[in-house]
């Protein structure tokens, strides 16, 4: 990886909750996160975040909203991600296992009572004091 990656990720609101999957493959496995995903050569960020959101989870969102830029450095893996952070509302359907190799769950989350442990790139998310309300 010589240079950075770009990915989104998408926190998605609904009553008063964000949606969160618990990590099965790749890296950090055991550990939750926001969906989201890579974003592909000539996309809008808005597009691979609506894309990445549907092909993970099965639901529909609106509103996004970009939110934050986080620095997504994994000295173990030799690579560096700059991740785009939005913020949705939930419109239709329930979250389902759509990637079985990537995730084992998905649960909503009151903001202030998250699950542990966190990805990596969650964390650096929650450090800026953002929050996706």
């Amino acid at each position: 990886m010589p240079y950075p990656g770009v990915g989104v990720s998408v926190y998605i609101q609904k009553d008063n909750k964000i949606l969160l999957g618990l990590r099965k493959g790749g890296y950090a496995p055991g550990t939750w996160c926001a969906p989201g995903g890579k974003l592909e050569m000539n996309e809008e960020w808005v597009d691979c975040a609506m894309r990445e959101t549907l092909e993970e989870t099965g639901i529909d969102i609106t509103n996004l909203r970009m939110i934050a830029v986080t620095n997504d450095i994994i000295a173990e893996k030799n690579q560096h991600w700059i991740t785009i952070v939005f913020s949705a509302d939930w419109k239709s359907g329930e979250p389902s296992i759509r990637e079985p190799d990537k995730f084992e769950r998905w649960g909503w989350f009151e903001w202030r009572a998250l699950p542990n442990p966190l990805f990596p790139p969650t964390e650096n998310f929650i450090v800026k004091k953002v929050s996706p309300f």
